[in-house]
């Protein structure tokens, strides 16, 4: 009994310890979107720079977690909750990669952009679309620390908003470059800024979905809010409802 006991133990050490490097990486991923922000709003070089060549500990840690994760499937053979708890966080750092990849192209861009003045009202819609952003990966990474799958279901209903902004802020630029051919360049630079924003924002509802596939056991990709609402979360269908 003892043995076994200590097998469990030691069972529950090694998902714990994946389970703190998953965010250990989701917090250097949401520290370079902060600074990958800073940088394009405050024309900040040098930051831009930094954000731009500070990929490889997510990319190590990625390769790392995935090794873990495979090792751990091999020897403990997990089921149910803990399997799933194992491909959630092979999935989740997936999209952690790929975040920290377009936090990387902001960096460029921002260190591209340099120190050129630019429209206020457009500056003022990129940083709404990069808050947004920002705010939604901070909420998912909190949905994923304490499992929390009714806050994942909020992050899927506010990312909705990700893509509205986008489209505003590029209708915005393309009147900018149409005013004035001399700000095409710089104003291309701006809308892949606000593309990768809108990718982290998508990124940031592919980490919420792993953590409903989690806690819920069903696997909700390509699958639209309202069905998901209805299907898993009948309360939240109804009072849903009620607001329309």
């Amino acid at each position: 009994m003892e043995d076994g006991e200590h097998i469990l133990q030691s069972y529950d050490q090694e998902l714990e310890e994946i389970r703190s490097k998953a965010l250990e990486m989701g917090g250097l991923v949401e520290k370079q979107v902060s600074n990958a922000l800073i940088a394009v709003l405050e024309r900040d070089t040098e930051l831009g720079e930094h954000v731009a060549a500070s990929d490889d500990e997510i990319n190590e840690l990625e390769v790392a977690i995935d090794e873990e994760c495979a090792s751990i499937i091999a020897r403990r053979q997990p089921a149910a909750g803990d399997l799933r708890l194992l491909l959630s966080i092979i999935k989740i750092t997936t999209d952690l990669e790929r975040i920290g990849d377009e936090a990387e192209k902001i960096g460029l861009y921002a260190s591209q952009l340099g120190t050129h003045a630019s429209n206020q009202g457009m500056s003022a819609q990129l940083q709404h679309l990069g808050t947004l952003a920002h705010s939604l990966l901070k909420l998912a990474l909190d949905a994923f620390a304490r499992m929390d799958d009714e806050q994942a279901m909020e992050v899927a209903r506010k990312s909705r908003d990700i893509g509205k902004e986008f489209d505003d802020l590029s209708r915005v630029l393309i009147t900018h470059m149409m005013d004035d051919t001399r700000n095409i360049k710089n104003a291309l630079r701006v809308i892949w800024c606000a593309r990768a924003f809108e990718r982290i924002g998508n990124h940031s509802t592919n980490i919420c979905e792993f953590v409903i596939y989690r806690v819920k056991g069903k696997d909700i990709r390509h699958t639209s809010l309202k069905k998901i609402r209805k299907k898993l979360y009948p309360d939240m269908a109804k009072d849903s409802d009620k607001k329309t």
